[in-house]
């Protein structure tokens, strides 16, 4: 049966040589090519109450032509054609552009199904289908695929209705009865009918259920059984850590942890005793609590006779969280230290040298840290910070440089589940999404231009009173393709304006990143009042006395975004403000703002985020990590995500899916993509 849908598809009537290189175009070779390829729309072509239909809808109607048709000829080989129909009480005005060739279907008398957009000046525009045949001779459904060159949709059609009355019976079921019956799913050859070819529109939504199931099981299973492999083939370090030293580190903190934070830190202590190396993601919003965290954690694999390393994407970070653990940890006795690109020669000599005996227990830093030379004695725990900014190169170095330690990833930037559970579906992830108590929250304000004067004097109160600002620009220098503020011409400005009163600095991509470190370590030591930057201060640097943020072009930005530079201020103990000055044109621009008004929760504000953009534009279209699928949309489809994600979690882990011959068909596609000989998933 499997050779008979490997045949090619030039075996079908009418494939000829332009439409076997269209069809080659988007990659259908064989039979089987061609029927799993699928419409991306139906078109709707049930008749419709005019009365109820809203204005500029698309509408199908059928009625009988009045008049004959006048047909107008508007130059370069354009025209326009007019005729009256009556349809149901309705008179009709149907308008063709380009389709005079209708004029001598259309004669008085003649009943016709026309679909067009609908006009409350009681006429039909620019109307793409005509149907002169009985009702039951009409389909109400008809599939539009994403064909290439000048292959026609009702060419590809005859092409898939052959191949499914001729091949359709040949394909094999690969879902276990089990879960058909369970989740009511269409059998294979009924599903594949109604997908190309529904009959209603239940009967389309039956058959996309189907599919969208089961091409997220299929991704699923893949990602559950990389994940499976991993653990049975990386045998980790064991991280005996000291429960009574971990307890006495946490009892030292001037603050209880939220219960967020304790619930992550169990995780990742589960984790430290399995005989398998971790491979945890740690999220968490702006400010809730994830550096205590990695020193605790850090501390537990010190005090089981491990070496922890931090690696940050920035000096300036590296150094804060240096500050931050030192201030923690050194007073239990532990040995710490700082490797950067700006350590000196004689410095960074002892720390190597340090390192390698295991005279140091934990080293913050930078890329310093996956150099050749760089070589620890007993390395149990490896933590980066913004893993988003690290390569997997860049990674993968730092984890070889101990006997497969535990691995945790930190991110601040909030990932919507549906997106955490695909793109990062091989780790396991924590999340705190809770606050520490007592922090303010963040007044955030949607203004426009008129109000600049306001804005400003607001800013010069807060600076007044011993505070910072950031003033964020969406381009570095000015364009003459968008009409935005830039960061040059904002700084210049700025700088006049508070000439003799206040220090402005200016920080973008295009300065070095010792330039870059040299003007945010001049802004966290309060030096400079106001910092103009584009959206490099987006990640990492903690400035309690910054508590004034002006964002201009804001609706330029995404949410996600947004509420990252948001998070640059609110970090101390004053009142925090978040001035976004724009003017959206369009209304997902106008939803923008007020939901940053409206929102303080990154995750809430991600999931927007996710629903107005989409995956494809939330990570950025090259993000390697995101999978495109056929049939599934991760937004509107997240519940059949999670169940997919739960079925193939349990298969996975059971020794029935291993040997069951109900599961033969989902574990041959398993083995198909090579998952099992370790690849990694595209």
């Amino acid at each position: 049966m499997a050779s008979e849908l490997a045949r090619p598809v030039t075996e079908l009537s009418g494939v000829g040589k332009a439409a076997a290189e269209n069809l080659e175009n988007m990659h259908i070779h064989t039979i089987e090519d061609l029927i799993w390829t699928f419409p991306y729309r139906h078109e709707d072509y049930r008749l419709k109450n005019l009365a109820e239909t809203p204005h500029n809808e698309r509408v199908t109607v059928e009625g009988r032509i009045e008049s004959i048709p006048t047909v107008m000829f508007l130059g370069n080989r354009k025209s326009r054609l007019q005729v009256q129909m009556l349809a149901g009480q309705h008179l009709v005005k149907v308008v063709f552009f380009n389709q005079n060739y209708l004029k001598t279907k259309l004669e008085p008398g003649t009943i016709v199904a026309v679909t067009g957009k609908w006009d409350r000046g009681r006429q039909l525009i620019n109307g793409t289908h005509i149907s002169c045949g009985p009702k039951d001779e009409r389909a109400d459904f008809e599939p539009v695929y994403s064909v290439k060159g000048k292959l026609p949709q009702t060419k590809f059609r005859h092409f898939m209705r052959q191949a499914l009355d001729l091949y359709g019976q040949d394909i094999e079921e690969q879902l276990p009865q089990e879960l058909l019956v369970n989740y009511k799913l269409l059998p294979i050859v009924e599903a594949l009918e109604g997908v190309h070819f529904p009959k209603d529109a239940e009967t389309a939504k039956q058959a996309r259920r189907r599919f969208v199931y089961e091409e997220l099981l299929d991704f699923q299973l893949k990602i559950q059984a990389l994940r499976k492999l991993r653990k049975e083939q990386e045998h980790g370090m064991v991280i005996h850590y000291d429960v009574s030293k971990l307890k006495a580190f946490f009892e030292s903190l001037p603050y209880e942890l939220t219960g967020a934070q304790k619930k992550v830190v169990n995780e990742i202590c589960r984790d430290l005793l399995q005989p398998h190396s971790m491979n945890r993601l740690l999220q968490g919003d702006v400010g809730s609590g994830k550096t205590v965290v990695a020193a605790a954690m850090l501390y537990a694999a010190v005090t089981a006779g491990f070496q922890g390393a931090l690696m940050a994407p920035t000096e300036i970070l590296a150094e804060q969280h240096a500050d931050s653990l030192s201030e923690w940890l050194e007073p239990f006795g532990l040995s710490l230290a700082l490797l950067t690109g700006s350590t000196k020669t004689k410095a960074r000599r002892e720390i190597l040298e340090r390192l390698a005996n295991g005279d140091i227990d934990i080293v913050m830093g930078t890329h310093a840290l996956i150099q050749p030379d760089v070589r620890f004695h007993k390395l149990g725990l490896v933590i980066t910070d913004e893993q988003h900014r690290f390569g997997v190169e860049q990674r993968r170095v730092l984890k070889e440089k101990g006997e497969n330690p535990d691995v945790l990833f930190m991110t601040a930037t909030p990932i919507p589940r549906t997106l955490s559970i695909t793109v990062f579906g091989e780790m396991d992830v924590s999340i705190i999404d809770e606050l520490p108590a007592g922090r303010k929250e963040i007044e955030t304000h949607w203004v426009k231009q008129e109000q600049f004067n306001q804005i400003i004097t607001k800013m010069t109160t807060e600076i007044a009173a011993g505070r910072q600002a950031y003033v964020i620009c969406p381009l570095i220098e000015e364009s003459d393709k968008l009409d935005v503020q830039n960061a040059v011409e904002v700084y210049e400005q700025l700088t006049t304006l508070f000439h003799g009163k206040f220090n402005i600095g200016l920080m973008h991509g295009r300065l070095s990143s010792s330039d870059k470190d040299a003007v945010m370590r001049e802004f966290s030591e309060g030096n400079l009042q106001v910092l103009v930057s584009t959206t490099v201060v987006e990640v990492g640097v903690n400035v309690p006395n910054a508590t004034f943020m002006m964002i201009y072009d804001a609706e330029r930005f995404g949410l996600a975004q947004l509420h990252q530079l948001r998070g640059r201020v609110g970090r101390g103990e004053h009142q925090s403000y978040c001035i976004l000055l724009a003017d959206p044109k369009s209304d997902e621009g106008k939803e923008r703002m007020i939901s940053m008004v409206e929102m303080t929760d990154g995750f809430r504000l991600a999931e927007k985020d996710l629903e107005l953009r989409g995956p494809g534009d939330f990570f950025g279209r090259k993000q390697s990590g995101m999978p495109e699928f056929k049939v599934a949309d991760l937004i509107h489809d997240y519940r059949a995500l999670e169940t997919a994600r739960q079925d193939a979690v349990k298969m996975v882990d059971s020794e029935d899916f291993w040997q069951n011959p109900n599961y033969a068909g989902l574990r041959k596609k398993l083995e198909k993509s090579g998952v099992l000989d370790g690849e990694r998933i595209d």
